[in-house]
């Protein structure tokens, strides 16, 4: 029996355009990867009203976790835009967990 899946759905990103103190404002995707092998994790980013970013790649070493900060994955220079709504398809070679985190510092109140 293997553990985790192979496609992963994260309907709610948004990287925040600003920051305020000392925190930036990011988001993850924290994957964690329990097979001995590496594995590829491909990520497609859907817009509402542009065409979607597609095949951008991170691998993750075997029996290991890799947090991703998704305004650094892109595709032929063509980076997730800051203050955009998406969503993401998440998918592995091999079966993956995955976990979404956003830190949201746009107000010091709210970090």
């Amino acid at each position: 029996m293997s553990k985790g899946q192979l496609q992963w759905i994260i309907p709610d990103g948004y990287i925040p355009p600003t920051s305020s103190g000392q925190l930036e404002s990011h988001e993850s995707i924290c994957v964690l990867n329990l097979s001995g092998e590496e594995v590829t994790v491909t990520v497609n980013a859907f817009f509402e009203d542009r065409e979607p970013l597609l095949g951008m790649t991170a691998t993750v070493g075997g029996q290991r976790t890799h947090h991703i900060r998704t305004a650094h994955l892109n595709v032929e220079g063509k980076y997730i835009p800051k203050g955009v709504p998406y969503a993401m398809e998440v998918t592995g070679s091999a079966p993956i967990f995955v976990q979404y985190s956003r830190l949201d510092s746009t107000q010091a109140e709210n970090a």
